[in-house]
């Protein structure tokens, strides 16, 4: 398994093309993400300046100098009573899935979390997404939710389902 051969670190701006593509690629190809519209190597930089502004994670998994995925995390909603409640995303790019990247990269951004005091985790995933509902149940994540036909994508109606992480 390569999982022992990859690294975990924090984004930089280096790292933009590569985290465009994998998240592009998930545009065009998944319904992990509901965006229709691929984006712009400047929108990905004015998200990732806005992470940094925010003190918000922006981790990668590095193998052989490539990008293999990367992960974040911002609030779950903007009101003040929700500031302890974070939504994270995962993306891997598809050569690298199946390998225990994606479940190295959500178990970076868990220990971040805890260490910036944060109570509760919340992902928003595709219902038909088995490969990430499993990963995410693997950490101890429970569904919490399951909104029917909340999302249209690929000329389909999509089911999301929340799973949430209650940390110590």
């Amino acid at each position: 398994m390569m999982e022992d051969h990859f690294t975990i670190t924090n984004a930089s701006e280096e790292h933009l093309p590569a985290i465009l593509d994998i998240y592009n690629e998930a545009i065009l190809h998944t319904t992990a993400v509901y965006q229709e519209q691929t984006h712009t190597l400047s929108m990905r930089k004015k998200w990732f300046e806005e992470k940094q502004q925010a003190g918000l994670p922006v981790f990668v998994a590095i193998f052989q100098n490539k990008i293999a995925g990367f992960s974040t995390y911002g609030p779950f909603r903007n009101w003040p009573g929700y500031r302890f409640t974070v939504e994270h995303s995962v993306y891997v790019a598809t050569n690298f899935q199946g390998r225990g990247i994606g479940k190295k990269l959500v178990s970076a951004l868990i220990d971040y979390a805890k260490q910036q005091g944060m109570h509760s985790i919340v992902a928003g995933i595709d219902a038909a997404g088995q490969a990430s509902i499993g990963l995410h149940l693997s950490l101890g994540f429970k569904e919490v939710a399951f909104f029917k036909e909340v999302g249209y994508k690929f000329g389909r109606w999509l089911d999301l389902k929340f799973l949430q992480l209650l940390l110590e």
